[in-house]
């Protein structure tokens, strides 16, 4: 019998899909305007924090979930960094932050799983 949590962990992982593919169209179908500007990498953030979400309640552990998203944040942060046109002052730290804890937590993981 699939669980709800289940059921609202793909439903979450599906818009979190949708927003890092489609960003300005999903802003259009939930908010009636495309998303533009700052609000495109903002809204794949958000995406890959949805999917991140999902995995873990599906997984029913914080660990997978905090992992792949921070990964995957550090990648993608850096990639808007470098290509994308967008260079807050924040920008490098919030990079180095995200690699600083996907590296962590990666220890982590092995850690328990040794254990």
């Amino acid at each position: 019998m699939i669980r709800v949590l289940d059921l609202a962990a793909f439903g979450e992982m599906a818009t979190g899909f949708a927003l890092v593919a489609m960003p300005s169209f999903v802003g259009e179908i939930l908010l009636g305007e495309p998303l533009t500007g700052a609000g495109v990498p903002t809204a794949r953030v958000a995406g890959i924090a949805l999917i991140a979400l999902g995995i873990a309640c599906w997984r029913n552990s914080g660990l997978p979930g905090m992992l792949i998203y921070s990964a995957a944040v550090t990648v993608y942060l850096a990639y808007v960094g470098l290509w994308g046109g967008f260079t807050g002052i924040l920008l490098w730290p919030a990079v180095g932050l995200h690699l600083l804890l996907s590296i962590l937590l990666w220890r982590g993981r092995i850690k328990i799983e040794v254990s």
